[in-house]
């Protein structure tokens, strides 16, 4: 059971609004920053990591499917 998909609106307001209380503007702005920086860099060690995939497999003579190429084929099936 996840918890996180049983907050609602009035519930993320009223942890936000301890959490101010209890840690400070200053702070929270630095944790929403290097949360920030922490997406951006997961984002680009999966683009490297997924192009260094494809190469390898491009290498190997595997033929490799981009998702949007998937998403066409199946849109036109389903229709």
């Amino acid at each position: 059971m996840n918890i996180l998909n049983n907050l609602g609106t009035t519930e993320i307001v009223i942890i936000a609004f301890i959490l101010l209380v209890l840690f400070g503007q200053k702070k929270l702005m630095e944790w929403a920053k290097g949360l920030g920086e922490s997406g951006r860099e997961i984002k680009k060690v999966k683009k490297e990591f997924e192009s260094t995939l494809n190469d390898d497999l491009d290498i190997e003579g595997v033929k490799v499917v981009e998702k949007n190429e998937m998403k066409e084929e199946k849109g036109g099936e389903g229709k």
